[in-house]
């Protein structure tokens, strides 16, 4: 489900400082872009940023779960990981601390959009 206006506004207003970031309602939730690249996602009223092997320890360490996604309808049921972790609650108080997590989970999307040949790359200016 997409994030209500109120949360979407709060959500533009603490990111502020990430800067160019851009929310777009996408897979029934809403994508966190900066410069092109998915950095992290809004579900449920709850952010989660992008990991890779470098971060995914310090939301291990947070004690924070792991987004996952199971199809409706899917028979066997599989959940689904894309590579979010669900960041910790206290960064919606704090955007001075968001601003630490949100870039290394920004530097996770530019690592993995550089792994793509030149023509499939999404990172813009």
């Amino acid at each position: 489900m997409a994030i209500d206006g109120g949360f979407k506004e709060f959500l533009i207003e603490l990111f502020e400082p990430v800067g160019s970031v851009i929310f777009k309602n996408m897979f029934g939730g809403t994508g966190i872009f900066k410069h092109g690249l998915m950095f992290g996602l809004v579900m449920d009223d709850r952010v989660a940023l992008k990991v890779d092997g470098e971060t995914e320890q310090d939301f291990i360490d947070e004690g924070m779960e792991q987004w996952t996604y199971s199809r409706e309808g899917d028979k066997a049921a599989r959940k689904r990981n894309f590579g979010y972790w669900y960041m910790p609650e206290r960064l919606l108080e704090d955007s001075e601390e968001l601003y630490g997590w949100a870039m290394k989970a920004f530097d996770v999307a530019v690592r993995a959009d550089m792994k793509k040949p030149p023509s499939k790359r999404k990172l813009q200016g």
